[in-house]
C-alpha cells in the first residue's frame, strides 16, 4: 500500500505490478517451481526460427524445432564425413 501512497512513478507501477501478481510470486516460494525450462525452450525455438530462414513452409520450422530440442544422440554418422582414425 505504501506504493500506491508513493509520489513516483516507477514506485507505483512496480506496486501495482507486484499487486496484480501476487499470487504466482507466492504460489512460487510455494512449489519452488520456475519458468527457466520455459525460457530455455524458447531460445531453442528462436534458434530454429533463425535457421528456417527461407524455408517454404512453416511445417519445416516445426521440424526443425523437434530436431534442435530433442537432443537426439543416436542420429547416424553423417556419410560424407570422415571417422577418424583408431591406432
Amino acid at each position: 500500500s505504501w506504493a500506491r501512497r508513493c509520489r513516483l512513478t516507477p514506485f507505483k507501477k512496480l506496486g501495482a505490478t507486484i499487486r496484480d501478481h501476487l499470487t504466482g510470486i507466492l504460489r512460487h516460494f510455494d512449489t519452488g517451481l520456475s519458468n527457466g525450462q520455459v525460457e530455455a525452450f524458447n531460445a531453442q525455438i528462436q534458434a530454429a526460427k533463425a535457421r528456417a530462414k527461407g524455408y517454404r513452409t512453416d511445417a519445416n520450422l516445426i521440424a526443425i524445432s523437434y530436431l534442435l530440442c530433442a537432443k537426439l544422440r543416436h542420429l547416424p554418422r553423417h556419410p560424407w564425413l570422415h571417422a577418424p582414425h583408431q591406432t
